[in-house]
């Protein structure tokens, strides 16, 4: 498997469905720069979207994507906040619930509305923060990983879910049918769900040194979360995503000279020791990341994600500047796919099959499959990549 393998892992076929060892091998090729059978494809879907998805083609109400697909990777979540806690109801109504998190954080889930509201946090000071970095629950926690509770990143986004079942068990039931990826938050999505992005901005421009100090506990815990994600999962993870998300539109939240100095040290740690434990690593950031993307390759990520249209990101571009030195993962504009013009997404599809040309590449969406999206036109996407993307690709005008 080439920059993959490492020793001590569970046996790779043992007890694995040889499909999902097909599916293993195309994603560590694609990752190693290698053309595989054909272009990987699997995406991140709201539960709208799939609702929707399961009406439109008239399928079970248990029907999974992922399974329908037979999509090539899945990601996996353990309880990343700090303190391992139920969350505390504030206030519920049969529309909406506000509840404070392990995190800290205030949120107003509205049912009907996609995405919470951040209402407020409990570290609402830099000298809170600083006293409570200290206490956080161990990274080595075992709840994190063998048991069931609330947790905020699970449990409060598209939908609002109360005692996720315990982490292992997801990676157990998944793992014969899918290379299974575990996933951490670095110190800048920790920090945006602690004390919100804007007290984080704001300390960081009027105590940075105080600051800093902040981000290398954080940066520790995370790592060391990582660590012990790794091991209680005993082999039976195939890879490693970080959430990162440290750019919006027009470029990076922070100076990028500062985010190199105090961040970016804390991402490298962790791909150097998914690399040491074999593991393919994909980092998820959203938003305009040009700046710095020539550090995700020194680094050594092997694919980024999503590369946003809507943030000028295009993934064509991206591989004629930066050859096969990163693989990418995403840039399939969504807000075409929500369209739903058949001729556009064909252009659109095959167009960005381009910079799967000699492998790193994935097929996804530039961000997530949003409830928007029809579940007959996901359909006809997926169709198009299998049908596009075996190799060598036969793309028609205009390829690299």
């Amino acid at each position: 498997m080439g920059m993959f393998e490492t020793t001590g892992r569970r046996e790779a076929g043992a007890d694995r469905k040889e499909n999902t060892l097909r599916k293993l091998e195309r994603m560590k090729a694609a990752l190693s720069h290698r053309e595989p059978d054909r272009v990987p494809i699997s995406d991140f879907f709201w539960g709208g979207f799939i609702r929707r998805w399961r009406q439109e083609l008239n399928l079970p109400a248990d029907a999974n994507p992922y399974y329908y697909y037979d999509l090539d990777w899945i990601v996996t979540v353990p309880n990343m906040d700090p303190w391992i806690r139920p969350f505390e109801t504030l206030r519920e109504s049969p529309h909406e619930v506000t509840v404070k998190t392990g995190f800290g954080a205030i949120l107003r889930k509205v049912h009907d509305i996609p995405m919470p509201e951040f209402v407020g946090w409990e570290l609402d000071t830099l000298e809170k923060l600083e006293a409570a970095v200290a206490t956080f629950d161990s990274p080595h926690d075992r709840r994190r990983y063998f048991d069931a509770g609330d947790n905020q990143i699970a449990g409060v986004g598209d939908g609002f879910e109360r005692n996720s079942p315990p982490w292992v068990n997801t990676v157990n039931s998944l793992w014969p049918d899918f290379p299974v990826f575990g996933s951490i938050i670095e110190v800048n999505e920790c920090l945006t769900r602690l004390i919100g992005p804007e007290n984080h901005l704001l300390w960081l421009g009027m105590e940075p040194e105080r600051m800093a100090a902040v981000v290398a506990q954080i940066g520790r815990f995370y790592l060391e979360c990582a660590q012990a994600q790794i091991a209680a999962a005993a082999g039976k993870l195939d890879g490693f995503v970080i959430w990162g998300d440290i750019a919006y539109k027009c470029g990076t939240f922070m100076n990028p000279a500062f985010w190199r100095e105090h961040y970016k040290p804390w991402v490298k740690a962790i791909v150097e020791h998914c690399h040491r434990q074999g593991l393919m690593v994909i980092y998820h950031g959203c938003g305009n990341v040009q700046a710095v993307m020539d550090d995700f390759v020194e680094i050594g990520v092997d694919a980024y994600n999503p590369l946003e249209v809507k943030a000028g990101m295009d993934v064509v571009d991206l591989r004629r500047r930066l050859g096969q030195s990163i693989g990418f993962c995403g840039n399939s504009d969504v807000q075409i796919w929500e369209k739903g013009d058949p001729v556009e997404i064909r252009r659109e599809v095959v167009r960005k099959l381009e910079a799967a040309t000699g492998g790193g590449y994935i097929f996804q969406s530039d961000h997530s499959v949003s409830s928007a999206v029809s579940g007959k036109t996901y359909d006809y996407i997926v169709k198009l990549v299998r049908e596009y993307g075996v190799y060598p690709l036969r793309l028609g005008a205009g390829g690299l």
